[in-house]
């Protein structure tokens, strides 16, 4: 049911459906994934190898930066920037599955091509997910400022973060990131339509029974999706969590070493010439773990909330 399918039994979705559905789904999967989120970005942001092996910096594994942030902060850490994060995932999810729902019907209707090929989904999952982080960048920032402070915080409210940013930063320090986001965006949603799709119509993964629930179908095909996908764009969301807290630098000196950088080729080459080819690899460990998570609970509640609709409107 994910984008327009006219050999579905039932009537398509309208954006305005579609848009309900991703964003109920995206609150959800939201408040699921939010600690994973929490380690990802402590580890991307941290300067010093990330190793269990060799440890260097304030944060060595996942395990062990479970422990610290559990020790130092308290459980309610794992949720920091939790109020813009969900704000985040819904807007976004609901943006983004109503621009794919467009689009997918546009292709169908306007083109000789079916909706429901996967280099289509390619398409339309990354220029859907292109209009959602124009749209939703700000809130990401926030959530990544949030999640990245330490103790004693520096934003202690969502507003005061805001007030606090545009007066010292202006508007541009909202969207920062933002080129590496729209660089990564597009090939990473695609992959994520795409394989959510071909996964999708393996043989060996169709339901015997033509009745069947779906259910694990879609967690399993969603999170196989994200893992792949995450894998292959992952430097790009590195580059763009490290330039979102440029302007940051206080809250960040207990971690270990701080960096500033003057734009995303600057921000590459740097992590080139210190931390080597890894260092574009940081905090991917917890990173798939929430990408499986997140992309798998993502078409598994996106799907579950849209054959309710779907009901609803029959009944």
């Amino acid at each position: 049911m994910v984008g327009y399918d006219p050999r579905a039994e039932r009537k398509a979705l309208s954006p305005e459906e579609a848009a309900l559905a991703g964003s109920a789904s995206g609150f959800v999967t939201r408040a699921m994934i939010s600690p994973l989120d929490v380690i990802k970005i402590r580890f991307q942001v941290q300067i010093e190898r990330v190793s269990s092996r060799c440890p260097q910096g304030k944060y060595s594994g996942l395990w062990q930066a479970s422990r610290c942030i559990l020790g130092e902060e308290g459980v309610t850490a794992f949720w920091k920037g939790h109020v813009p994060a969900q704000l985040l995932s819904v807007c976004y999810g609901a943006v983004q599955f109503a621009s794919f729902q467009f689009l997918t019907e546009f292709v169908h209707k306007s083109t000789p091509y079916s909706s429901q090929r996967a280099d289509v989904h390619f398409v339309c999952g990354g220029l859907a997910a292109c209009s959602a982080t124009a749209v939703c960048q700000p809130l990401d920032t926030l959530r990544t400022r949030f999640a990245a402070q330490g103790e004693p915080k520096v934003y202690h409210t969502l507003r005061h973060a805001v007030s606090t940013m545009y007066r010292t930063e202006g508007v541009p320090g909202f969207y920062r990131g933002l080129t590496p986001t729209i660089i990564a965006v597009f090939p990473y949603a695609g992959l994520q339509f795409f394989f959510y799709n071909v996964f999708k119509n393996l043989p060996w993964l169709q339901p015997k029974e033509p009745g069947a629930r779906g259910n694990l179908q879609n967690l399993l095909c969603g999170s196989c999706a994200g893992v792949l996908s995450k894998t292959m764009t992952y430097p790009f969301d590195l580059f763009k969590k490290r330039l979102q807290v440029g302007g940051f630098e206080k809250a960040r000196e207990c971690f270990g070493q701080v960096r500033s950088y003057r734009g995303f080729v600057d921000c590459a080459v740097q992590i080139a010439k210190e931390e080597g080819a890894r260092g574009f690899f940081k905090g991917l460990s917890p990173s798939l773990v929430k990408a499986a998570m997140s992309t798998g609970f993502t078409f598994f509640w996106y799907e579950l909330f849209c054959s309710a609709l779907c009901r609803l409107k029959e009944n």
